[in-house]
């Protein structure tokens, strides 16, 4: 909704940017500086027209599993924290989310700031960073909006209205129901329904629409657990602490294939190829597939001549060997690892954080890096690809054979690498979209904005922003 709003907003002429003071998530994306920050707040930049920057952000928190969450502020990483530790933190940090509410006043006309769950959380209320408190702060105004895919809605609006404080009632812009299914004319008496019980506008409901849905917000959404697309299968193996989900996003778009999130030996029975994605937890997920019996499967697979490809923290369990003597992934020590690509990691406090301009058989695409380890070859070995960074071009990744290492999210953009793996797979079937990646989610956008204009009255809103 916030992403639709931005790209309806930037439609009409206004300058608009996207604002989320703390983030939960490990789908992260790279700005043009090196600073870290939620891919959503990325996504809804790109639906304003305008670049990433770390101040739509603030503050990122990245789950770790037992080490708690990483702490990302303003962009930089600030170690880990556990949840107890980090609310004893949200009044240091709030005057960092000033600052960056401050930022904006000056550079856009129009701040679209997403909120995270409900605003009447009542045991977080004192405690809140990213709800009311920062529409205070603007002295701004809020829309609810309610998700009828949880079902209650009618509670989840009533409920919600009866817990703000009478203050918050005069900022209320309405209340918009999203994500409905089916026939809409069965919900035609919500209007009424809800007059009897609040005094907050109802501004309509959306339809859900499948083909409007920019990108996994979070790693841990599980909306891509079933097979998507009809083709031979390549299969994305879900860790526990899976990251930056969103790498498997474009081969969607294609044709002949069909990408399936597995957790089991049986889900990999008939898969083309393999890919392991990144982790915010490497060497927890990589005990994960030892005894799920997945390492063992994906090695037998690769010895086969199935690609397997990894991809950061995946890229990283490709190797011999991984070491963390300090302890700053997880357990100090060393482990082995799946042993395919002849490559050793070591972890070190320092985050490699930065964009890149990735090359590929002539084909040039925007990319980034996101880790924590350095990766070096213990043999000969071939580069995957070539980057470009700060005028200095080098090799990245490894390749050897069938199976393919790199630290770079955004690979599967390129439609060349997608072809290329198809190929090496396999994949007779398989078609490349015609429509480059980014050029469809502008598409989206575009749908996203169609939609709010079709469904919704906004005139509260529009009279709001005029004035």
């Amino acid at each position: 909704m916030a992403a639709a709003l931005c790209a309806l907003l930037r439609r009409k002429g206004v300058s608009v940017a996207p604002f989320k003071a703390q983030n939960m998530s490990n789908n992260s994306f790279v700005t043009m500086d090196g600073g870290e920050m939620g891919r959503a707040q990325a996504v809804q930049a790109e639906a304003c027209g305008i670049a990433p920057r770390v101040e739509m952000n603030p503050i990122l928190l990245k789950p770790s599993g037992g080490l708690g969450s990483q702490l990302v502020v303003l962009g930089r990483a600030r170690g880990h924290v556990k949840a107890a530790e980090y609310y004893t933190q949200t009044e240091v940090l709030w005057p960092v989310v000033c600052e960056a509410l401050d930022f904006w006043r000056s550079r856009c006309e129009v701040l679209v700031l997403e909120g995270a769950g409900s605003p009447v959380e009542l045991n977080l209320m004192s405690r809140d960073l990213v709800n009311l408190r920062p529409v205070h702060h603007l002295d701004g105004r809020w829309l609810l909006v309610a998700d009828i895919e949880r079902g209650g809605v009618f509670a989840q609006i009533v409920g919600t209205w009866n817990l703000l404080q009478p203050a918050d009632h005069q900022r209320a812009l309405g209340v918009v129901v999203n994500k409905f299914r089916g026939d809409l004319s069965l919900f035609s008496g919500a209007r009424q329904c809800l007059a009897d019980h609040v005094s907050l506008p109802y501004l309509g409901v959306l339809p859900f629409s499948a083909r409007l849905q920019p990108e996994s917000e979070d790693s841990l959404c599980q909306q891509s657990e079933e097979r998507s697309g009809a083709g031979g299968v390549i299969a994305w193996v879900r860790f526990p602490h899976l990251s930056n989900s969103q790498d498997s996003q474009p081969w969607l778009l294609d044709g002949g294939v069909s990408v399936r999130w597995v957790q089991s030996v049986a889900q990999l029975a008939d898969a083309r190829a393999i890919v392991l994605p990144g982790s915010k937890n490497t060497l927890a997920d990589l005990a994960w597939l030892q005894s799920t019996g997945l390492a063992a499967a994906i090695t037998a697979a690769a010895r086969r001549g199935v690609p397997v490809v990894g991809i950061c923290g995946g890229y990283q369990m490709l190797g011999e060997t991984l070491s963390d003597p300090a302890g700053v992934a997880g357990e100090a020590g060393e482990v082995a690892g799946l042993g395919l690509l002849p490559v050793a990691t070591r972890f070190a406090d320092r985050k490699e954080v930065r964009q890149v301009r990735a090359s590929w058989q002539g084909a040039q695409w925007d990319a980034y890096e996101i880790h924590m380890g350095r990766t070096q070859p213990t043999g000969p070995v071939e580069p995957l690809l070539e980057v470009g960074c700060e005028g200095q071009v080098r090799g990245e990744g490894v390749r050897c054979g069938s199976v393919w290492g790199t630290y770079l999210h955004g690979l599967f953009e390129s439609g060349p690498v997608r072809e290329a793996l198809a190929q090496e797979a396999g994949l007779a079937g398989h078609e490349l979209a015609r429509v480059p990646w980014r050029e469809h989610l502008q598409g989206v956008y575009d749908g996203m904005a169609d939609l709010l204009e079709e469904h919704l009255n906004l005139e509260s809103l529009w009279r709001y922003v005029e004035d």
